[in-house]
């Protein structure tokens, strides 16, 4: 089966949603998406306090783990990526951060034209329709619905956790997507009336879904993209164990930062030599295909929450997040973040407990994704290389101690018991799918946790494999260190491994608009092309990334 169209999109997540959206709008072109998964309208994927992150569902989720980590021990992050219609919008926490200014700003000077600061800003506010704020930042008319939970309407612990924040020598920040200081903010979220609104559902409605000249097809999982030359001209997939051909004008991989490389390494586009290890016929040497991921590296800093302190809701659960600096030489301010949110909302175990997980907002530590082998059924590798830099290390050292010392804070230790911290291990992972049988053994875990405190401190030690971190603190730098190489987590933000760039910049493997340099009718669009990731969870850096691609697509004239 062969089909043709002006363009062929791989993938229907954050880009590949806005991306096809935005050329079906124009009407010149007919767009066609390929897309592995399949819809994201059913009820448990608009419950925000059940599925996010990670969701350990096989239907929805790529299920990516890391290979072994030559700096974490061998041990192997979670990175789990949304395999339905909207991509990883569909499962995540819904946060909407921006980034920092200078995060754009850098992009430009790093070969980005175009996508400073002020380049940027029309995108973010043509993707949205902020509930709250207005001006020459916001946008009213957007798609993408914002808002936040403002202080007033913060529950017992948010309110304390704010109350810490200050008196750590934070200021309050109404905006954290306009106010690029230090600070802590309520927290902007892609959601209303308390249900999720991904990527899909913001851009692929059913009025979009409908038009002639928009074609998905769910099912298709991409082997290769097809070359004339040095020309992209098509898709090959497997649908159904059948192979079929998509032929296209130009072909877009928003297939993922992991993906997206994958893909075009197997179509014999990326770093020459590998691609021969393989056996793959090269089309173009393109050596930066794959190099230069990156991702936000953290630590959770977990504790019980007593009655009066727990949060209820299948709502918003991100009421304050927080920007501070490390204040490690070199590392520049606004370097670090604090995210505040209950384990999960779900089940009784999950609304006892409160995690403060920080992370490095401008990691330097780099990794690269790269091909097992040719078959396109095998997953890549994917090497995220944590903690490769050792100012990585320093900062969480300096992260964990931050967020006790926030736990030691007054307000704090009245809303929360038993400080401990732990890593997602797979025992917390299992109790995270949505089953009768979790939601009964977490309802008697509660219930347990609920009881006197020795008992509450075994089932922490034993059951949820939580450590005394206040006495792990306490004996000393090397305790501390090691305690981050065990627990450190992948805050699921891979990103820049096609990165954007200068024609003769080397490390650049898109310009841009997102062509790929050496070949002709291909482009990326998706958190690949990002040239640093940003202070920012990517969700939305990606939609405003997207944005931005197809108004030069429709610019251009195509």
């Amino acid at each position: 089966m062969a089909s043709n169209f002006d363009y062929v999109i791989v993938g229907s997540g954050s880009a590949g949603a806005v991306i096809a959206a935005r050329l079906a709008e124009d009407g010149r072109y007919s767009v066609c998406v390929l897309e592995y998964g399949g819809t994201d309208w059913g009820p448990l994927i608009q419950m925000p306090a059940a599925l996010s992150y990670p969701m350990n569902m096989k239907t929805y989720d790529w299920g990516f783990v890391s290979d072994p980590e030559p700096h974490l021990g061998g041990r192997r992050l979670v990175t789990p990526r949304g395999k339905v219609i909207g991509g990883s919008s569909s499962v995540n926490g819904m946060v909407y951060v921006r980034g920092h200014a200078r995060d754009f700003d850098g992009w430009e000077a790093m070969g980005a034209k175009g996508w400073s600061w002020q380049g940027v800003v029309p995108f973010f506010r043509r993707m949205e329709s902020d509930q709250q704020f207005d001006g020459p930042l916001h946008g009213k008319d957007g798609p993408l619905p914002i808002r936040r939970i403002m202080p007033e309407n913060w529950g017992r612990v948010a309110k304390a956790t704010g109350e810490s924040l200050k008196e750590s020598g934070l200021a309050f920040l109404p905006d954290q997507n306009g106010m690029f200081g230090d600070g802590y903010f309520p927290v902007a979220v892609n959601n209303l009336n308390d249900r999720r609104v991904s990527a899909a559902i913001a851009y692929l409605d059913a009025a979009t879904r409908a038009r002639p000249n928009l074609t998905i097809v769910p099912g298709a999982q991409a082997k290769r993209i097809l070359f004339e030359g040095r020309r992209a001209v098509g898709v090959e997939v497997d649908r159904n164990g059948a192979s079929e051909t998509y032929r296209g004008r130009e072909i877009v991989s928003s297939a993922g930062a992991a993906h997206s490389p994958a893909l075009l390494m197997r179509s014999g586009v990326g770093p020459a030599p590998h691609l021969r290890d393989l056996g793959i016929e090269v089309v173009a040497d393109a050596p930066a295909i794959g190099r230069n991921l990156q991702d936000h590296p953290g630590i959770a800093v977990l504790s019980f929450l007593p009655r009066g302190s727990r949060l209820y809701t299948d709502g918003p659960f991100l009421h304050v997040g927080a920007r501070y600096s490390s204040n490690v030489a070199g590392c520049g301010p606004n370097d670090m973040y604090l995210s505040v949110i209950p384990r999960a909302l779900w089940h009784a175990v999950g609304r006892r407990t409160l995690s403060l997980a920080t992370w490095l907002n401008k990691p330097f530590s780099r990794g690269e994704i790269r091909l097992r082998s040719p078959d396109w059924r095998e997953e890549p590798v994917v090497e995220v290389n944590m903690l490769s830099d050792a100012r990585d290390l320093e900062r969480l050292k300096v992260g964990l101690r931050w967020v006790l010392a926030v736990y030691d804070k007054a307000p704090m230790r009245e809303a929360t018991r038993e400080v401990f911290s732990t890593n997602f291990n797979p025992r917390s992972q299992a109790v995270y799918l949505v089953t009768p049988r979790n939601k009964a053994l977490t309802q008697a875990l509660g219930l347990l946790l609920d009881g006197p405190a020795p008992l509450r401190r075994a089932i922490i030690d034993k059951v949820m494999l939580g450590e005394d971190i206040r006495a792990k603190a306490k004996q000393g730098d090397a305790a501390i260190e090691a305690h981050i190489m065990k627990n450190v987590l992948s805050i699921r933000h891979l990103s820049c491994t096609a990165r954007m760039g200068r024609d003769d910049d080397p490390t650049a493997a898109t310009d841009a608009q997102g062509r790929v340099k050496g070949v002709a009718g291909l482009r990326v669009c998706d958190a690949s092309l990002f040239p640093a990731v940003p202070r920012a969870n990517t969700n939305i850096p990606t939609i405003m990334t997207a944005e931005k691609v197809a108004e030069a697509v429709v610019w251009g004239g195509g």
